[in-house]
């Protein structure tokens, strides 16, 4: 039997571009001094290896190129988009929220509260059996202002978190590992696609509404690269290497709902609260020009011409893998580091990908 996928928002090094452009584009507009992470694996720094779940990172090939060159809890060779994003914005790289070094003068960093395998929706994930669902995720973002507040006063942990800068990658997952699982899924049943992502949509449409409950007011919210084009998933839904018909097709549905849904959300709350990050358009502009990226023969390094074979999420090979080879199985599944920090610094302020639904 195949185990199941651990691919989030999509597989392309080049998604950290959209968030460096939103950053330049934020930062002239508000002083964050806490960051917070919400999500999937795309953005998990490590709370997956506090908890009795199949969706982990934390064994090689996972971290060799981190600096202790060891595996994190990172579903990467390296750093991970929140730990750039970070760099970039000359803060403290954000702890898990279970770890245990989260305490004291640390918890003024901001948590990362993402897990491994999560989506929008409850069922979503639930083949990796112990995984934070997005509402516990809330819960303990809720717990952490309580803990924040005994250290710093209600007045002061409650300005911390309005100021603060949010991150949320959700979605794909409620794709590649629900409505799409292989041989079938419940939801597949259910629901025609058509149908289905409206519903996604209006779920995550509570989620950003209980987040926005709980005090923050700068939050850069991703929809899904392009599903079908992720290496991961060519292995099961493309016979000839091209990219999924009909994940295509679902990320080509929830996209633009998602964005319509936040401009929604921004009228109701009177304020540009919620900032979309297109990294669909960014990820096909990447697979068209990849050398614009100083990325060079990305077919053939991460697609490949013979069949992938994929068998879920990656642990210590029995023989030492060429690092050449290394990278193209870890970009099968999760964003490479290779590029990340100096090859996309250029293109803080890039706006094309950068979407306030409400502004001018």
């Amino acid at each position: 039997m195949k185990m199941s996928k651990v691919v989030q928002n999509s597989g392309f090094i080049g998604v950290l571009v959209v968030f460096l452009a939103l950053l330049g584009h934020l930062c002239t507009r508000v002083d964050a001094k806490a960051f917070f992470v919400f999500g999937d694996s795309l953005v998990d720094n490590g709370n997956n290896n506090y908890l009795a779940t199949t969706a982990r990172a934390d064994s090689p090939p996972y971290g060799v190129d981190y600096p202790t060159h060891r595996p994190t809890g990172r579903f990467s060779n390296g750093l991970n988009i929140p730990d750039i994003i970070s760099e970039k914005m000359g803060w403290e790289a954000t702890l898990p929220y279970l770890s245990p070094e989260l305490n004291g003068q640390k918890l003024l960093v901001g948590a990362n509260f993402a897990s491994a395998g999560v989506g929008v929706l409850n069922d979503t994930g639930i083949q990796f059996v112990n995984i934070i669902r997005i509402y516990q995720q809330l819960n303990y973002f809720e717990q952490y202002q309580q803990r924040l507040a005994q250290q710093i006063g209600q007045e002061q942990a409650k300005k911390l978190v309005n100021e603060s800068l949010v991150l949320i990658t959700l979605g794909g997952n409620d794709f590649v590992n629900n409505y799409y699982l292989i041989p079938y899924s419940i939801r597949s049943q259910q629901y025609a696609l058509k149908d289905y992502v409206p519903f996604v949509i209006s779920e995550y449409k509570k989620v950003l509404q209980r987040l926005y409950g709980l005090g923050p007011r700068r939050v850069i919210v991703t929809g899904t690269g392009p599903l079908g084009c992720v290496p991961a998933e060519l292995a099961q839904h493309s016979r000839d290497g091209q990219c999924a018909e009909e994940l295509q097709k679902a990320a080509s549905l929830f996209n633009p709902q998602l964005t319509q849904m936040l401009s929604q959300l921004n009228q109701n709350v009177g304020s540009d609260v919620f900032i979309a990050a297109n990294t669909n358009q960014m990820h096909m502009d990447f697979i068209s020009n990849p050398t614009q990226y100083v990325i060079h023969n990305l077919k053939n390094s991460m697609l490949r011409t013979r069949p992938i074979q994929w068998v879920g999420p990656m642990h210590a090979a029995i023989e030492p893998m060429p690092k050449q080879r290394l990278v193209r199985v870890l970009g099968s599944i999760s964003p490479v580091r290779k590029g990340q920090q100096n090859h996309c610094a250029a293109n803080i302020g890039r706006v094309q990908y950068v979407y306030a639904p409400n502004e001018p």
